[in-house]
């Protein structure tokens, strides 16, 4: 059985989950309307990605004798002015959804539900993969730079870029 704390907690992160699922679903949509189809097709898969660690969170809580709550969201408040500045808040974000499963564990664990943090070891290595694509992706438009045939190349290469392609820790 989950405590209410920590019920409460996860049901918190389930939220943070359905954001993350949103903000890539706005980034596609953005990138999508402004030609950017490899932009395009990594963010929607990447907000399907956020959806199912929403599932998994929901299952989760369930299972464990708790009642998992699917709250509503707000618009995702984004900087559109360029893919650079989306990247950017894309990384920060990861982040700080970091931060909240790190969390997650220090409160599993001070209760000593080792079930729970067990549980969480996988949003914990999820997280390294999430934070490491994020930053491989700045350091490629740091590399473009202005560049527009950098630019076309780079959005090309989103169209099939996976963190596993990318030597990324899984």
């Amino acid at each position: 059985m989950l405590s209410d704390t920590m019920q409460a907690a996860l049901n918190e992160q389930i939220k943070a989950e359905a954001e993350s699922s949103q903000i890539y679903l706005a980034m596609a949509s953005w990138a999508e309307v402004k030609g950017f189809d490899g932009i395009a097709s990594f963010m929607f898969r990447q907000s399907d990605e956020e959806r199912m660690h929403m599932l998994k969170l929901v299952k989760y809580v369930n299972q464990r004798g708790g009642h998992a709550i699917v709250s509503a969201l707000d618009e995702p408040k984004l900087d559109y002015s360029s893919f650079q500045a989306l990247f950017r808040q894309l990384y920060r974000h990861e982040v700080k959804v970091s931060e909240s499963i790190n969390n997650l564990v220090d409160i599993a664990l001070s209760q000593k539900d080792y079930a729970t943090s067990n549980f969480l070891q996988w949003y914990v290595s999820e997280q390294i993969e999430e934070e490491a694509t994020a930053k491989l992706i700045l350091d490629k438009i740091d590399l473009i730079g202005d560049d527009k045939g950098g630019l076309y190349l780079f959005d090309n290469d989103m169209k099939n870029f996976s963190a596993a392609g990318h030597n990324i820790v899984q």
